[in-house]
């Protein structure tokens, strides 16, 4: 019965950020905020709405190794999975834009303050307002960016839709009903799971929640894709991973400080930053393509198969 309770809870998430993804475009659009704006803020901040959810509701319940676990999973799968996925099947990649010199440094920074914020097993308050703070940095960032390169990102059919507050403040309403009321479910349906079969609460985070909250970022990124604008994938990707550290973790550390097992957890942190320096190497060499794609790909089959080891 917790299996599909997960698997309903995780579908109502989904739909919900879905929702709010959308009608947020719609309210965007109509008070003519630029294509760059949404693309960059609402897109890869709204697809990174399920992980949130799920976070705080973990934190807000005591449950640290699950809240924390699911950032770490969420960008070990949006790095490996969706782009290993985006270069794989996408044509030949040329970015106007200069992804490592532009990019590189949002890739790094919110990882290294990770690592020098867990030394003492915790990510307190201080901590997460801190986080929040590089979220502002980073929208500034995207605001005074180039404003044509992430139009792609924006779903085009949403521009020659009348706009209708009558519709969009209930919808904005389910989806926040459905986020939250599923995120709690997953937790409390993940948290029984793990206790029937003796599976930690850092492994469900790891792979069930994260998996399924990543989702998005997978849906958007194929979009991308089918659309032929692929290479706008991975700024969604660094934009999410972004907001995984900083929107994340940050709102759910002022919910409860969260605590970190360093050690049991040492496997997973290496493989989030081997994931990470990949991504750097790839943007460097300009390697969005098939060898790019199985570099990711080996990285994720080894996470894998070491966690269920």
């Amino acid at each position: 019965m917790d299996f599909l309770i997960f698997i309903a809870a995780m579908a109502a998430l989904i739909y919900g950020a879905d929702f709010i993804i959308k009608e947020s475009e719609r309210i965007a659009l109509h008070f003519k905020i630029s294509h760059f704006v949404i693309g960059a803020t609402l897109i890869a901040f709204g697809t990174s709405l399920p992980e949130m959810a799920a976070s705080m509701m973990a934190a807000g319940q005591g449950k640290s190794d699950m809240a924390v676990a699911n950032v770490v999973g969420s960008i070990i799968f949006n790095i490996t999975l969706v782009l290993g996925v985006v270069f794989m099947i996408s044509k030949t990649m040329h970015p106007k834009r200069n992804l490592f010199a532009q990019d590189s440094a949002w890739v790094i920074v919110p990882l290294v303050l990770f690592f020098i914020m867990i030394q003492d097993g915790e990510i307190g308050r201080i901590d997460g307002l801190l986080y929040l703070l590089l979220m502002v940095s980073y929208l500034v960032f995207l605001f005074t960016s180039s404003k044509k390169e992430l139009e792609g990102e924006i779903d085009e059919d949403l521009e020659t839709e009348k706009f209708n507050w009558g519709r969009a403040i209930p919808l904005l309403a389910i989806g926040f009903t459905l986020t939250i009321g599923g995120a709690n479910f997953v937790i409390e349906s993940g948290t029984n799971i793990a206790r029937d079969f003796g599976i930690s609460e850092w492994i469900i985070g790891l792979f069930l929640i994260s998996l399924g909250t990543s989702l998005p970022e997978l849906v958007v990124s194929l979009v991308a894709v089918k659309k032929g604008n692929a290479e706008m994938s991975i700024g969604n990707i660094i934009g999410s991973n972004v907001a995984n550290f900083s929107m994340v973790l940050g709102a759910a550390s002022l919910v409860n400080p969260l605590t970190i097992d360093l050690v049991a957890t040492k496997f997973d942190m290496l493989i989030m930053v081997g994931a990470s320096v990949t991504l750097l190497f790839i943007l460097a060499n300009k390697l969005y393509n098939r060898a790019g794609s199985i570099f990711l790909l080996i990285i994720l089959a080894l996470f894998i198969q070491n966690s269920f080891a």
